[in-house]
């Protein structure tokens, strides 16, 4: 475990702020106090640290670093911008807030039913509080934990988060620093656990003075977003360091539950010790410190279980994964796509396959990589997986932002439900999936440079190049494109949307009350599929009574045979297709036995329980 120093401004009441910043090519660091010009002169320490207390100097104070007597700038290692990302940043006091929360208990990971949310857009307020407002609904619905996309400072008011520039400032936007503590005090007092995205793999270009600091970048390596951060070249350690704070910070000072990792197949590290090691023995060392368990999540394109396997095996130890294959495996054959990387995808087997294991490509050839690809998961418990058939990524990186409400019928909305939610690894739901929501989620910006504008317009355009959509991408910059992404909840007035979500609810609420998806065990789990009727077989037999759910992937109704490996009698227990759904009321058979013939309705997902305690 590397050597880690607490890096920006650090207030203790009765003590004052201690101002540090790594800047190892200054002859001088001042911090300059915006609320009366005064200049504070820091000492310089080993390795390019600066540092010096301030007595006087408490929560709310403006402030900057000057380099060198010429220029100021931000704290690189800020906790608030409540000005923006070009202006002074704000001492925080993270002792005072009045914690609620002290008998909250971290949930197992496999009692993750994750909501995906974006601050912004979740509610009409667009805040902290407007989630807060809202966490009855999800309640009731029965999520238990929301993962907040990333809510570092970024230019403007509008963004997907993503081009923040201060991994550590609180978006002022959303309620600053105060405004989350405040909505995971509210998440862990309604028993919802609270998973934070991060972004190690870049910074954005608005705000970005990082380099005048110090070599936070190298040329070592070229990514989408330019220069790589340096992870591994000279002066990597402080580099590292920068990140390691703002993982502990969110940890620690906000009681942030799990962080979910973004795209760390761009975390480009070739030492000895990788960075997602490096940060799991951080995060290991600070549970120890608070006795409380963490859980970190990486999103990657890479199918390697390196990243989730334990650390005797050469894993880095990460807790879970994203499995993107289980979404374009179900995209794919619910909407028929086959352009860009969906262009792999699109056959049953391929959907039993990644249910079985969690990866489809787990060492084969992929066409649309034009290489072999991923490694073998079967060993990996089925928790260490995170699905879902929609995300921001795979909705907001469509041209025009469609939900899956626009792409499929739906009754075909209550398969991928179904699909998600009796699957055997840790689901997520994107905002809104639930009724059914049928504005889009666009991608969207508020950069203050007109040329970095223009390059984000031309650079959306880039990405859509290798599908097959048709249409003109809606302008990032539109104050209309972002208010066009917000939520309409029409679950609320329309009578087809609140019955999608009556299924969600009855869904999640098998989840939690079947044992045999309490403890979800891909080593348990039969998984058959007839390529001819469309007709997928899913069986947990981990524990009793045992689960069979019908997946009828074909908008004609099917007919098919209770398979035979299981013997045991069934009693149906729910059905996508009766009325209070929204579905046909199609008569089903109460029983079924092994063997037994059924005809399934169309589009549909049907489940039934074993009749005994086997």
């Amino acid at each position: 475990m590397s050597i880690t120093r607490e890096i920006g401004a650090h207030y203790t009441p009765g003590k004052g702020t201690l101002f540090t910043v790594w800047a190892p090519a200054a002859a001088q660091v001042d911090v300059v106090l915006k609320d009366n010009d005064n200049i504070i002169p820091l000492q310089r320490e080993a390795f390019g640290y600066w540092t010096a207390l301030s007595e006087e100097t408490g929560p709310g104070a403006r402030y900057t670093f000057q380099l060198d007597e010429e220029v100021e700038r931000p704290d690189p290692a800020s906790h608030f911008q409540p000005d923006g990302v070009h202006e002074p940043s704000a001492v925080v006091d993270h002792t005072s807030f009045g914690w609620t929360d002290k008998n909250w208990k971290p949930l197992p990971l496999e009692q993750y039913i994750v909501y995906e949310l974006h601050v912004g857009t979740f509610s009409e307020e667009g805040t902290f509080q407007g989630v807060i407002d809202k966490l009855p609904e999800l309640v009731d619905l029965g999520i238990t934990a929301i993962e907040i996309m990333p809510v570092a400072a970024f230019p403007g008011g509008r963004n997907w988060g993503y081009d923040g520039v201060y991994p550590s400032a609180v978006q002022e936007s959303y309620g600053g620093p105060e405004g989350l503590k405040k909505l995971v005090d509210a998440c862990h007092a309604a028993g919802i656990a609270v998973v934070l995205d991060v972004v190690y793999n870049h910074l954005g270009p608005e705000g970005n003075y990082l380099n005048e600091f110090g070599p936070y970048f190298t040329d070592k390596y070229n990514t989408p977003w330019g220069k790589a951060l340096n992870f591994d070249d000279a002066h990597s350690d402080h580099v590292r360091n920068f990140f390691m704070q703002n993982a502990l910070l969110w940890l620690r000072d906000y009681h942030i539950d799990a962080l979910r990792l973004d795209a760390v197949h761009a975390i480009l590290d070739t030492g000895a010790k990788h960075l997602l090691q490096d940060l799991q023995e951080q995060v290991e060392h600070l549970e120890k410190q608070l006795n409380r368990h963490f859980i970190l999540i990486a999103e990657s394109d890479l199918n390697d279980v390196r990243l989730i396997n334990p650390r005797e095996k050469g894993g880095f130890g990460l807790a879970a994964q994203w499995s993107d294959d289980f979404h374009h495996a179900v995209h794919a054959l619910l909407t028929g796509e086959d352009s860009g990387y969906y262009s792999d995808f699109g056959k049953l087997e391929q959907l039993q396959k990644v249910l079985q294991h969690g990866f489809v490509y787990d060492g084969l050839y992929s066409e649309h990589r034009k290489r072999t690809f991923g490694s073998d998961p079967t060993a990996n418990p089925a928790r260490q997986f995170v699905v879902c058939s929609q995300n921001h990524d795979q909705v907001g990186n469509r041209m025009l932002g469609e939900r899956l409400t626009k792409l499929i019928p739906y009754d075909m909305l209550k398969v991928a439900a179904g699909l998600v939610l009796l699957s055997p690894f840790t689901p997520m739901l994107f905002m809104g999936e639930e009724y059914g929501e049928e504005n889009p989620f666009l991608y969207f910006v508020s950069h203050s440079d007109k040329d970095l504008v223009e390059a984000v317009r031309k650079g959306r355009k880039e990405e859509f190049s290798s599908f097959a959509w048709q249409g003109e991408a809606p302008d990032p910059q539109s104050e209309e494109t972002f208010n066009q992404s917000k939520l309409q909840r029409s679950y609320e007035y329309s009578e087809k949307h609140r019955q999608l979500r009556d299924f969600y609810k009855a869904l999640i609420q098998l989840r939690k009350s079947a044992p045999a998806l309490a403890r979800p065990d891909k080593t348990r789990l039969h998984v058959s599929a007839d390529s001819h009727t469309q007709v997928l077989h899913l069986i947990h037999s981990g524990e009793s009574p045992y689960l069979y759910a019908l997946f009828n992937i074909n908008n004609q109704p099917q007919k098919t045979s209770v398979v035979k490996e299981v013997g045991a009698s069934w009693k149906l227990v729910l059905g996508s297709d009766e009325s209070r759904y929204g579905g046909a009321g199609k008569d089903l058979p109460k029983e079924l036995s092994a063997g037994q013939e059924i005809e399934l309705p169309a589009a549909s997902v049907t489940v039934f329980q074993s009749n005994i305690i086997l």
